[in-house]
């Protein structure tokens, strides 16, 4: 076996820190999630950790970059396959019933964005990722609108707010009660697209 390039070793080091701490922020929570803790089940000293992670804040802001390009493939997989609006729809509805309200993932969304609110890197952090998502969908739903031949009732940013504003309320409660349906994220949209 061919022995790893330096480069080699420090993207394995870190990808591996990386599935620990989503793997530990998931299970336990942030808060209780030391950077000490994360060294230990992945298998290497505090320094790897700190050697590629400013601090716990920027490697949860990497976990969390991981699990929306996860969310993202996921429900792009779901999209690929479907034809006209309501399929799209039901394959968003698929989507949304399997990952709103994961209660691991809402948690760790909300605990970590709850702690940000005494650093402002971290808001400002999680402030542009928001507005990446929010950017994402906008351009979605003004790709579906032409596509479909549909007119907004408001504006795609300020659609792309309402409907991230929904999914993320909608996954809060669900991680409280998981038997409140997702079907009311789709039917927004429905509404928008005049089709309901």
């Amino acid at each position: 076996m061919a022995r790893l390039t330096r480069a080699e070793s420090q993207a394995r080091t870190r990808e591996q820190l990386v599935e620990t701490a989503k793997l530990l922020f998931l299970r336990d929570g942030y808060s209780v999630t030391s950077l000490e803790k994360v060294a230990d089940e992945a298998g290497y000293s505090k320094g790897a950790v700190y050697s590629n992670f400013r601090s716990k804040d920027e490697l949860c802001l990497t976990v969390l970059d991981r699990i929306h390009d996860e969310q993202v493939a996921l429900i792009a997989e779901a999209l690929a396959g479907a034809d006209g609006m309501e399929g799209l729809l039901a394959a968003f509805q698929t989507w949304a019933e399997r990952s709103i309200g994961d209660e691991a993932w809402t948690a760790l969304e909300v605990e970590f964005a709850t702690n940000a609110r005494r650093d402002p890197h971290v808001r400002a952090e999680l402030a542009a990722r928001d507005k990446a998502i929010r950017d994402t969908i906008a351009g979605l739903l003004t790709g579906y609108a032409e596509r479909f031949g549909i007119t907004l009732p408001m504006s795609a940013d300020d659609a792309a707010t309402a409907l991230l504003s929904l999914g993320i309320g909608l996954g809060v409660q669900r991680a409280i009660d998981p038997t409140i349906p997702v079907n009311v994220l789709p039917d927004v949209i429905r509404i928008f697209a005049g089709v309901r």
